[in-house]
């Protein structure tokens, strides 16, 4: 005998919630089922913790250039990490218990602690107990992948979820991986006081990004004492005293060992679906273990949708959101939302971070139609020059036809933020005459947008 609910939602992240909210403002029975932490990684692991502690490393690291400003500190500066710790469970479990209280008030909604398992393509058994629903939504997130490399298995390495827990300074931290999750520990354990070594397989950092923009984004890391290691594509771990021995060898490369306190491996992320048994209700994945979803989020069995980390669409928590926007449209308003009206927008939040929306350089290139580009160095820039803070560049694509904004990047201060305003005018279809045009507020970042935008060149 099952429990009957009108809806079934397999996980609390981001889209979850915001979804079981939806039905209960209709009067619909919804089942919210979480195993872990009500929030999912961005608000336990992911975003706010990791985010957090970027903050305190940015201040230490301000202060540190403190000098620069005129400033006269009484001494060095030190970093308290029980302290930085704390500061960044408080922000966390503020925003989980927040969540929890959410759930708990939503009339017709029940939380249910548990790990979720499917009998049947309508029916869940939670550790013995069997609920049924005609629609089930699976909102399970990801988790770090942690390849087979010798000798990783006998040693205690960190992953994103563990290292947030650290409440001590690494001596040494050393890094697997190279790209967004890597380099951001890496540059905030390294303003902590850690010495720092980021190893990455492929030949550059952030391989997604186009050449100039990997190129700037080591510039920056190794002036702050990061150690970088390319072409790494043998590595084997072994313990070393208290800490660990990692030997790192690549194509024509002498093989050599590095010995650090803790190894973070950082080298990617795998969805939550391998034990959820889905098997028994039909639903198709790819090789990777994503469910395969259509651009509406329904899955191949009637009924059954995927959002967030665990359906491959995106990788981010304003794309789970935006999944739960999407199915809510369709199912609660007539709106014909879909997957690929999304365009493609990130950020890499070391310091500065990086805003980066639409097409990369290459794609534009690969592509083969005609485009004008326009760059301009931070050190132009007017308000990067009176912060003190002039690393990076912006950069923005457009069709030299159609005048279609086509994609930006613009790494330096404040560059995740700035690259809204091209990013809106991409959504409202407005040629880049539009942003040209606009009069932008002094002294601001955003200011010189425009002016990039009138100097652009054909992209030769």
């Amino acid at each position: 005998m099952s429990t009957a609910f009108d809806a079934i939602i397999i996980g609390a992240g981001q889209a979850g919630p915001s979804l079981a909210g939806r039905f209960s403002s209709v009067g619909q029975r919804v089942a919210v089922i979480e195993r872990k932490h009500v929030g999912g990684t961005c608000v336990n692991t992911g975003c706010m913790p990791t985010k957090t502690l970027v903050a305190s490393a940015y201040a230490a690291h301000l202060a540190r250039r403190a000098d620069d400003y005129g400033v006269v500190l009484g001494g060095g500066v030190g970093v308290d990490m029980k302290k930085v710790w704390a500061r960044k469970q408080a922000v966390t479990m503020n925003a989980r218990t927040g969540l929890e209280g959410w759930l708990g008030g939503m009339p017709g909604c029940r939380l249910i602690r548990g790990h979720a398992r499917f009998t049947g393509p309508h029916e869940i058994e939670v550790d013995g107990e069997r609920l049924s629903a005609p629609k089930i939504f699976l909102n399970v997130g990801g988790r770090a992948l942690v390849p087979e490399m010798p000798g990783l298995a006998d040693i205690d390495y960190l992953t994103n979820t563990s290292i947030v827990e650290l409440d001590a300074l690494p001596e040494h931290l050393v890094v697997i991986g190279g790209s967004y999750i890597a380099l951001e520990f890496a540059q905030m354990y390294r303003r902590f006081g850690s010495e720092v070594t980021v190893i990455e397989r492929g030949p550059r950092l952030t391989s997604r990004e186009d050449p100039d923009i990997s190129d700037a984004i080591r510039d920056i890391l190794a002036r702050e004492g990061i150690d970088i290691r390319l072409g790494a594509t043998q590595l084997s771990f072994a313990r070393d005293g208290g800490g660990v021995a990692v030997t790192v060898a690549g194509e024509g490369q002498s093989p050599m060992r590095i010995s650090g306190s803790h190894v973070l491996v950082a080298v990617g992320r795998v969805p939550n679906t391998d034990d959820l048994g889905l098997d028994k209700a039909g639903v198709h994945t790819d090789e990777r273990g994503y469910v395969i979803v259509d651009d509406e989020l329904r899955s191949n069995v009637e009924g059954i949708w995927a959002l967030g980390d665990c359906n491959g669409k995106g990788a981010f928590t304003h794309t789970s959101y935006n999944d739960y926007e999407i199915v809510a449209a369709n199912l609660f308003d007539a709106d014909p939302r879909r997957v690929s009206d999304r365009i493609t927008a990130y950020a890499l939040y070391i310091d500065p971070p990086l805003g980066r929306i639409g097409q990369t350089e290459e794609e534009v290139r690969r592509s083969g139609r005609k485009a004008l580009i326009g760059k301009r160095p931070m050190t132009r820039v007017g308000r990067a020059v009176e912060k003190g803070e002039t690393q990076g560049f912006m950069k923005v694509i457009v069709d030299a036809d159609s005048h279609a904004i086509l994609g930006a990047a613009i790494l330096g201060v404040g560059g995740d933020e700035v690259v809204h305003g091209l990013l809106d005018g991409m959504y409202a279809k407005a040629p880049y005459t539009t942003i040209q045009r606009a009069v932008h507020i002094h002294p601001t970042v955003s200011e010189l947008v425009p002016t990039m935008i009138g100097e652009m060149q054909p992209l030769v």
